[in-house]
């Protein structure tokens, strides 16, 4: 499939830094040691980079950087790395036998690239077809969110979306579309601030050219197959 006049590589020769699996890669001792102590390590390696620099961390306005920035990895942007901060989605039979696709598209996507640590800031496109079950609208935004917020490549992000709602619903009947701007090329490296990168997975019914057509209509996809 090409998606004219979107498709842009998020990084220079992104293909050589490739995992082999849809799994975030983590050491098999990433939490063992608690979200406390990692803050407090992170501070003092911001400490360390800051100092590098040449930055003056006795001024107001930086003394808390540190802090700041460990808390946040911690806490926020990376947060999703924590199995324990999973969403549960709660799923409901699909009594009223509803059986088109369910679209919900422009979901607000923010995550981080792991080559540089950069943002990635987009929209995520999801659909699925019940195979008797149904999940809440907002699980859909918690899953996206959930996996975004770890140091991620797109095409894995959007893989990791497609598998858990598969895994939630018991259905292969799932898709996504991913539209993102990558700070890595938008603000550095290149600086093209206009390109945006889109990925796509497409399971069970959905990688039928009319099932997928219609998933992509939805979301004013322009394709060529």
């Amino acid at each position: 499939m090409e998606i004219k006049n979107k498709v842009q590589t998020p990084e220079e020769n992104h293909l050589d830094h490739h995992s082999a699996s849809h799994e975030t890669p983590l050491r098999k001792d990433a939490f063992d040691i608690s979200d406390k102590d990692k803050i407090e390590s992170i501070t003092d390696d911001v400490k360390r980079i800051m100092n590098t620099l040449g930055l003056d961390l006795t001024d107001d306005s930086l003394k808390d950087t540190p802090k700041r920035v460990a808390k946040m990895f911690v806490s926020e942007i990376f947060g999703g790395l924590h199995p324990d901060r999973k969403p549960k989605a709660s799923t409901f039979e699909n009594k009223y036998k509803y059986n088109e696709m369910l679209v919900e598209k422009n979901i607000s996507l923010y995550s981080t690239c792991e080559h540089h640590l950069l943002p990635i800031v987009g929209k995520a496109h999801i659909a699925y077809i019940s195979n008797g079950t149904v999940v809440g609208l907002s699980k859909m935004n918690r899953i996206v969110d959930y996996f975004g917020k770890r140091p991620q490549v797109q095409e894995r992000l959007t893989m990791q979306i497609v598998k858990e709602l598969q895994k939630v619903l018991n259905t292969q009947d799932v898709a996504c579309v991913i539209d993102a701007k990558h700070l890595c090329v938008n603000s550095r490296g290149i600086r093209d601030v206009d390109c945006s990168t889109v990925t796509s997975e497409f399971g069970g019914a959905f990688k039928n050219t009319n099932t997928k057509r219609e998933f992509l209509d939805y979301i004013k996809f322009d394709t060529s197959f």
